[in-house]
């Protein structure tokens, strides 16, 4: 249906203040200076979302704008919203003033329950997913959802062996899926290293093998904007466990989309993407970021200047 607003919200918060250097979100992939998040909205417009809405920090809105944003806006319609370590419900800013880390991915989507109206897919700003994940998300958000009580995702999963790094174990979530496409549970998953024909993990001397094929979960979500209630109610809940001097904990998405799975108030469709992910985890990745977007323009994925 082309007259649905779908809308890609991309969490930029963790990028850092001064651009340049090291900051690895805004690495040139492309052949023209391109970075991974141009090819990001390339191909979410291209899947039909009509909208993006960027969760950036306050302090670099002016630089943000001037090398992402004006650009982006010449294509698509663009917002930006703020995720600060202040933008906690009122009750607990005195407890946690101390605090200077960001607070996560559920409080990023929640920063956007003023602007995002309409069903929306959530992705990182560093990450390159590839077209199928958004042709995926965007037919699955342009239909209408069933009305349950229960909360109505969808989780764009890929397949292990996609996402892996020659340079080094990564994290990726686990996904247990059942016959239907419903997410059972999500185990995160710390050091999955690349072995010649296999995936592995280390647990102290034992080696424990895992399926190259089975999906796992890149923060690829998409959303109802009901899910704004839910993420509010146990923002709360999470402040009030956490104590004063825990400066670190984090809310985050898929935490709470595996809680709310326990307690049996969200039903989650998984969609599967066949397609690379990639990412810079480590600096060496870098280059096979490069290589892989120059092979993609070979094969006429993109053209050469976006």
């Amino acid at each position: 249906d082309s007259m649905k607003n779908i809308t890609l919200v991309i969490m930029a918060a963790g990028i850092g203040s001064r651009f340049g250097g090291g900051i690895k979100q805004l690495a040139p992939v492309g052949p023209n200076g391109e970075i991974i998040m141009d090819y990001s909205i390339y191909d979410a417009k291209k899947a039909g979302f009509n909208k993006v809405v960027f969760v950036i920090r306050k302090d670099i809105e002016e630089e943000f704008d001037r090398i992402i944003g004006s650009r982006i806006k010449e294509i698509i319609d663009v917002e930006y919203v703020f995720q600060e370590l202040d933008n906690i419900p009122n009750d607990y800013l005195e407890m946690f003033k101390q605090r200077t880390k960001p607070w996560g991915t559920g409080q990023a989507i929640l920063c956007c329950k003023d602007v995002v109206k309409e069903p929306f897919l959530v992705i990182n700003a560093d990450d390159y997913y590839g077209k199928q994940a958004y042709q995926e998300a965007y037919e699955y958000l342009a239909n209408d959802q069933m009305n349950t009580d229960k909360q109505q995702i969808a989780m764009v999963s890929f397949i292990l062996k996609n996402t892996l790094s020659d340079n080094g174990g990564v994290t990726r979530g686990i996904c247990s899926v059942n016959e239907d496409n419903h997410l059972i549970n999500i185990v995160e998953t710390h050091n999955i290293e690349k072995g010649d024909n296999s995936a592995f993990v280390k647990d102290g001397d034992r080696v424990i093998d895992i399926d190259l094929n089975v999906p796992v979960s890149m923060n690829m979500w998409a959303l109802q904007p009901a899910i704004f209630n839910v993420l509010d109610e146990k923002f709360k809940i999470f402040l009030e466990k956490l104590c004063q001097d825990d400066l670190k904990a984090e809310y985050l998405l898929p935490t709470i989309i595996g809680d709310l799975l326990k307690e049996d108030l969200v039903d989650v469709t998984v969609l599967k993407s066949q397609d690379n992910w990639f990412g810079v985890t480590y600096k060496e990745d870098k280059q096979s970021v490069i290589d892989s977007i120059k092979e993609l323009i070979m094969d006429g994925g993109y053209p050469n200047k976006l």
